[in-house]
């Protein structure tokens, strides 16, 4: 390694804290503008990397204020070329901070932990009480699930007995301050498995804080640090600085049939979808949009009748898939549900969507590999026999 292409640090000041949605947008809409990032050359070696959902398809470059919910561009709204550049400009970021330290000005810190597990409660108790203690140097606000207020293994009383200044420096959230205000957190400690990311992921649809995992679950694909390491590693994390491992994340939205439509016709779902004509009808209206960071499942639900679903791909259809249903599995998410149903593995830094189908009725349909930058659009025909359930990352279905 030549000395020029030693790691860099890049520093992130506390001005920049509401230039826009999160660290990484801003540093995105940078590159896609043709700026250099500001970089701060070290010689200091990097810390193991961490995992981050970082929201993916949602460049703002307008900003936000502490005070307002961030505005997004939803990617069904952006032209192919848009998409594109999008995803590349994200790629070429990802392969940045994959090489460099990034040191996180850390004041305000998001706890999550799963609340019924009594013995993660006392070890979320334990690493909140070194988080608050004056040793640290500088006064983090933690903030723990509101709840903890009443939890007895918690016991948030006896944590600031003796200590009134604690009072305003351990603060509570919940899903609404996750979802209006995700500025406020600067950093997020998970303690737990697999699920607790995809529930820190559910959390922050929208913007997603750098997330550290503690592995306190049975699997730990995306939980790499442990628990008992705690303390040196989190002295690491507020003295050296971290680097970023980003992870793609999908944005699947619900499009609704428009029933107007519908009278004195015999409608037909492909004819509808595929392609877009100038002058053409819009027959569908998007209903609620999710952000997911491991798969979107189609199924037959508690239907005994199998699935058909129409696939398409940007404005082509691909193919008719009849099933018990259709798995679409960011990189994240093909150790899932995805490889459960006969679909490959892939590394998380490969740009792509996995598609398997659950249990084909035929050998025809087999696991397909399509570029991120692809729309895809999976529809249930009007005449289907029976209906089919989406659920995005297992919930909402």
């Amino acid at each position: 390694m030549k000395s020029s292409e030693r790691p860099e640090v890049l520093m992130r000041g506390v001005g920049q804290r509401f230039g826009s949605q999160c660290f990484v947008h801003k540093l995105v809409g940078k590159t896609s503008m043709g700026e250099q990032p500001r970089v701060e050359d070290k010689s200091e070696g990097t810390l193991e990397s961490i995992d981050e959902a970082a929201d993916t398809t949602a460049d703002n470059r307008n900003g936000a204020s502490p005070s307002e919910e961030p505005r997004a561009t939803h990617s069904r709204l952006l032209t192919k070329k848009q998409l594109s550049e999008m995803a590349l400009n994200v790629r070429n970021m990802a392969k940045k901070l994959s090489s460099v330290k990034v040191k996180l000005n850390i004041r305000n810190i998001f706890l999550l932990t799963k609340a019924h597990d009594n013995t993660l409660v006392a070890k979320t108790r334990e690493l909140t009480d070194w988080l608050l203690s004056d040793e640290r140097g500088i006064e983090y606000t933690v903030y723990v699930e509101d709840t903890m207020k009443d939890n007895k293994v918690f016991d948030a009383a006896g944590l600031l007995k003796g200590n009134r200044n604690l009072e305003k420096r351990l603060k509570y959230w919940n899903n609404e301050l996750a979802k209006k205000r995700p500025h406020t957190f600067d950093f997020c400690i998970l303690l737990g498995g697999d699920g607790t990311v995809l529930y820190s992921s559910w959390i922050f649809q929208r913007v997603v804080p750098p997330v550290l995992s503690f592995a306190m679950g049975s699997l730990g694909f995306l939980t790499k640090f442990d628990f008992n390491d705690y303390k040196p590693t989190m002295e690491k994390v507020f003295a050296d600085g971290v680097t970023i491992s980003l992870r793609l994340r999908f944005e699947g939205t619900v499009m609704r049939s428009m029933k107007e439509y519908a009278e004195g016709e015999n409608r037909d779902v492909v004819e509808e979808l595929i392609g877009e004509e100038p002058g053409d009808t819009r027959t569908h209206k998007p209903d609620v949009t999710f952000e997911i960071l491991n798969d979107i499942v189609v199924d037959r639900g508690p239907s005994p009748t199998m699935s058909t679903i129409e696939l398409f791909g940007d404005s082509d259809h691909l193919t008719t898939v009849q099933a018990d249903g259709i798995c679409v599995a960011t990189p994240t998410g093909s150790t899932a549900y995805n490889l459960a149903a006969g679909g490959s593995l892939c590394h998380p830094e490969n740009p792509v969507i996995l598609v398997t189908a659950i249990c084909a009725h035929t050998l025809s349909f087999r696991p397909i590999v399509l570029p991120d930058t692809m729309v895809l659009r999976l529809a249930v025909p009007y005449d289907a026999r029976s209906n089919s359930w989406a659920s995005f990352d297992g919930r909402e279905r």
